[in-house]
């Protein structure tokens, strides 16, 4: 079981993500943007940040690179409608974020949550 921090601003697409990773065993922390997801990081620990690489206001890959600097050990994992987002960008110290590009199947969401936070 892990602690995620969910940053998506599509609300039936929060629910539906949220749904699935609590049916997989994980404690899902899920709010609509990376301002609120921010204050969270802030105030608990959690294992993995899944957060919308495009968000109005603090998009993912800004809220990834703070949420990092409060939480050294926290894995990140995009997801995005958009595949050619280059994410080769300073700022994620412990490793390079991984990418699930939408659409996506949530088996496969299941999945690649389960490697990322594998990995050591």
């Amino acid at each position: 079981m892990a602690r995620i921090l969910l940053a998506e601003d599509d609300d039936n697409m929060r629910a539906f993500l949220a749904r699935a990773l609590e049916r997989a065993g994980h404690v899902v922390s899920a709010v609509g943007n990376g301002e609120a997801a921010l204050t969270l990081a802030g105030g608990s620990q959690y294992d993995l940040l899944l957060a919308d690489v495009v968000m109005p206001g603090i998009d993912g890959i800004e809220l990834a690179r703070r949420a990092s600097a409060l939480l050294p050990e926290l894995r990140v994992m995009f997801i995005t409608g958009f595949a050619a987002v280059a994410l080769n960008q300073p700022g994620f110290a412990h490793r390079q974020p991984r990418v699930l590009a939408k659409p996506f199947h949530l088996r496969q969401l299941v999945v690649e949550v389960d490697k990322v936070l594998g990995a050591a």
